[in-house]
């Protein structure tokens, strides 16, 4: 990929997968932390700082598609409990994939090349992730990483080569609400943090309706995708606290 002129490539690295990832937009770097040296009583009143490192912090957004969508959703839900595989991806990779957010999540590298330079940020977690649909888009997924570890220059000359494949795409996916199919729900965005507890937000994207086109504060919520071959796929949910 280039970005201003210059190459640019992020590798996630796991104990059992090393993935280069296809993604539209990134800014992963160092968190830089000063500390502040107070000036001594006897001294002239001039204060210091030194410079330490915080480890890492940004985000990555990539486009699913068949080869990465079972490593970026497992990073992002942080879960591994019943053994699931991810639906549409015609059973090429089976993972344990718990889809309820938990922040226990598992620790990864992110290798990033920019212009020929080559850091890694060792030991990062996710911190939160939205998962974004919507319509004639390909569907997308930012994950929020932080990092204690300072970044270390990659060693080799080798990086794994980006994942290519079919993505999925936002206009196959249909939605249905206490089981009725809303044809004016036009997208949807999953969004989970997890610093303190994890807390999850569903948001629809839809053009309004008349009338009362909405339930009330309970909702059972199903989205369907389906591929140009009929294959498909869903994703449910029992959604609290709606606010129309």
């Amino acid at each position: 990929m280039t970005a201003q002129g210059r190459d640019c490539a992020i590798v996630i690295r796991t104990d059992y997968r090393e993935m280069g990832i296809p993604y539209s937009e990134e800014t992963v770097r160092e968190a830089a932390v000063i500390l502040r040296e107070e000036a001594s009583i006897e001294g002239d009143g001039v204060c210091g700082g030194i410079r330490k490192s915080g480890g890492a912090t940004g985000c990555v957004v990539a486009p699913l598609a068949l080869g990465t969508a079972p490593l970026l959703l497992a990073l992002a839900m942080g879960g591994a409990e019943a053994p699931e595989y991810v639906s549409e991806t015609r059973n090429l990779y089976r993972y344990a994939l718990e889809l309820l957010p938990a922040e226990d999540g598992a620790r990864f590298d992110v290798v990033q090349e920019r212009g020929g330079l080559r850091r890694v940020y060792g030991g990062c977690v996710t911190a939160g992730f939205e998962l974004r649909i919507n319509w004639e888009q390909a569907v997308k997924l930012k994950l929020d990483i932080r990092g204690e570890q300072a970044p270390a220059m990659w060693p080799y000359q080798e990086m794994a080569p980006t994942e290519t494949g079919e993505r999925f795409m936002g206009d196959r996916v249909r939605y249905w609400i206490n089981g009725k199919e809303h044809l004016n729900i036009y997208g949807l965005t999953i969004a989970a943090r997890k610093q303190g507890g994890t807390r999850t937000e569903l948001r629809l994207h839809r053009v309004l309706q008349p009338g009362a086109d909405f339930p009330g504060m309970t909702a059972y919520f199903c989205a369907r995708y389906e591929n140009q071959k009929g294959q498909y796929g869903t994703w449910e949910a029992v959604v609290s606290a709606v606010i129309p």
